[in-house]
């Protein structure tokens, strides 16, 4: 494959709409500024050089573009490999542009024939800056040697203040600034939630038409205030306040979260849902309460229950241990029956 077909091809992967654009959590307060989709007071910027690490009086600038790096030499083989040479390619193809410098990819001298894109030219990569506000920052990496630099510097971590995609920039602890929005990728990430949110609403509408037993189960796992379900809650007031957990409208405002739990819960067996049921209510309801010792024990008989409610349930299933289920199954049904 020729350098020319390498960058190419690049190029036209990523030839969609690039954008630089301000992060937001809409369920963090940010003065206020959240509500309008913004992360910065309007008409402020942030301004960041791109990075440079110095150990032992080396700089080392945080390109993507520097086959030196060590995030390159821990590559598997085969992966270091093409990753040397995607690298080389971009450089020589900058160098084309940026210098009129031409050097093939193979060139044993590759490093040694670079003018403009040498890890170490201080005068180049200190003038590689990036200014962001509240409007996007569009970069076009076909039509823009620098826009392709900036690029593969911020997927290199070069810019702490902008994340390399929406979903890297959720995932920091703490919230970036800013994140390089690639149409595909961002819509994919964008509609995940809303994705799992409709699946979601589909399985609460299935039971509640199909299942009214099971959905009152369901209620009972995953609504924190759980001992507000008793058999004679009506079946469109455990529909509504279940739309709500799954929309993020209740104590747990994220919607994935919140989503992903209602159809892992909506998903599991009757007994396994039931015995969950039982001993969430029954540790409200102080039937049974950890020890000491860090166990659970039934506070009526003294039973050792487990540590968790996985391992309690796990206990009570086993058929030697049904007359602690049927016993501590009749105490917390006769709650739910009040």
């Amino acid at each position: 494959m020729s350098d020319y077909t390498i960058v190419e091809k690049y190029q036209q992967g990523k030839a969609q709409k690039i954008a630089i654009r301000p992060f937001f959590d809409p369920s963090v307060s940010n003065m206020g500024l959240e509500k309008y989709q913004m992360a910065l007071m309007d008409g402020v910027y942030h301004e960041e050089q791109l990075a440079c690490l110095e150990i032992n009086g080396v700089k080392r600038y945080v390109t993507g573009l520097n086959e030196f790096a060590p995030e390159v030499k821990l590559l598997p083989d085969e992966q270091r490999e093409a990753k040397i040479r995607e690298i080389r390619a971009i450089v020589a193809q900058i160098e084309r542009e940026l210098a009129a410098n031409v050097v093939s990819v193979d060139d044993p001298d590759f490093w040694a024939k670079i003018k403009l894109m040498r890890p170490d030219n201080d005068k180049f990569w200190d003038k590689i800056t990036l200014r962001c506000g509240n409007e996007p920052v569009f970069l076009d990496p076909v039509k823009d040697a620098y826009d392709l630099i900036k690029i593969y510097a911020i997927d290199a971590g070069g810019f702490s203040m902008i994340a390399k995609s929406l979903e890297d920039a959720k995932s920091q602890p703490t919230a970036p600034k800013f994140y390089l929005d690639r149409l595909e990728t961002t819509a994919a990430n964008r509609t995940e939630v809303s994705k799992m949110r409709n699946r979601a609403l589909g399985e609460l509408q299935k039971l509640y038409d199909k299942n009214a037993s099971k959905l009152f189960l369901v209620a009972k796992v995953v609504d924190v205030n759980s001992t507000q379900y008793t058999k004679n809650t009506p079946n469109d007031i455990v529909y509504e306040n279940m739309d709500a957990y799954i929309n993020g409208l209740s104590v747990d405002r994220d919607k994935k979260r919140t989503a992903e739990k209602f159809i892992a819960t909506a998903n599991m067996s009757m007994e396994d849902l039931k015995l969950t049921a039982i001993i969430k209510d029954a540790t409200i309801y102080r039937l049974v309460a950890s020890k000491s010792d860090g166990f659970i024990h039934d506070m009526e008989s003294g039973t050792l229950l487990g540590k968790t409610t996985a391992d309690c349930v796990e206990y009570l299933k086993n058929p030697l241990n049904e007359e602690v289920m049927m016993n501590l199954m009749s105490r917390v049904e006769q709650m739910w029956n009040s």
